[in-house]
């Protein structure tokens, strides 16, 4: 009963102080986790809440020239490619143009549509279900309400003007909360570098630059840069959003995972196919 003793006395120290504003709350929680009556997970996760309703969905959307989309008139087979080399499980269908979203395809229908074996052609609009849109200006804990409500984890973002501008999901707004979701995409944590084809690869943003030297044979300032995290991020200028890109010595790197304060993994495509090392699998 020691847990509860501490947690009735931490209740009434609280009670005498009585935070007048959000910056205070966040004071008193976080005097709380140096003293261990909360853990420095919990803290993050209740911080992540508070700045949830702070943040639209502006802040933390895919933008429109990095979403990956399907055409409603292509042939099947190149969407079924598609779907297969992004690892997505959500796809917006397109018409004529990215402002005509005709819904959203679920990458296990239209597998389920080519294991049945249906007669005839295979058509994607067959498939689709039905686009929410949202604001730009939506507050994410107003989306993330409507996420659960509707049990749907996309939403296409529209512009004043109606115009699409991006899409979100439900995991982007979760990870506000709780922080990155891992999912077997990832770089495993002892994997740095993972191949995904000749050229693509997926590489941690913590990725020492040596190392990345090492294995790309590039010669990326090794004194100026650590991580090669910190190369991408000092060619922005700025933290970058996922899915925005920078060409370095013809080598593109794509912001796979971010958060509002580091950059935490990269797809690398390299100009020509980068021979396999010792002891590497292929990409399967």
């Amino acid at each position: 009963m020691r847990w509860l003793n501490r947690l009735r006395e931490e209740w009434r120290r609280l009670s005498r102080r009585d935070p007048r504003d959000r910056a205070e709350l966040v004071d008193v929680l976080r005097d709380a986790s140096r003293r261990g009556v909360l853990d420095a997970d919990a803290l993050a996760m209740i911080e992540g809440v508070l700045d949830v309703a702070d943040l639209q969905v502006r802040d933390i959307m895919v933008p429109r020239s990095r979403m990956i989309v399907l055409e409603r008139a292509a042939a099947p087979d190149e969407s079924l490619r598609l779907v297969v080399e992004s690892g997505h499980s959500r796809f917006p269908v397109i018409g004529d143009d990215r402002d005509q979203v005709a819904g959203i395809l679920l990458a296990k229908d239209l597998l389920r549509g080519y294991a049945q074996g249906r007669p005839g052609p295979l058509a994607i609009a067959d498939y689709l279900r039905p686009a929410s849109f949202v604001p730009e200006s939506k507050r994410l804990n107003v989306l993330l309400k409507e996420f659960r409500a509707s049990r749907r984890h996309m939403a296409i973002v529209v512009d004043e003007y109606g115009g699409v501008s991006g899409l979100v999901t439900i995991e982007d707004v979760i990870e506000e909360i709780v922080g990155e979701i891992a999912d077997e995409y990832d770089v495993v944590e002892d994997q740095t570098i993972r191949r995904e084809g000749e050229r693509q690869f997926t590489v941690l943003a913590a990725t020492p630059v040596a190392e990345f030297n090492d294995y790309f044979a590039t010669h990326f300032s090794e004194e100026q840069y650590d991580t090669i995290g910190g190369l991408v991020m000092h060619e922005f200028g700025r933290l970058p959003r996922r899915g925005e890109s920078v060409l370095l010595d013809s080598h593109e790197f794509r912001v796979l995972r971010a958060d509002r304060r580091r950059i935490d993994q990269l797809r690398v495509t390299t100009p020509a196919p980068v021979p396999m090392h010792a002891g590497e699998a292929g990409s399967g």
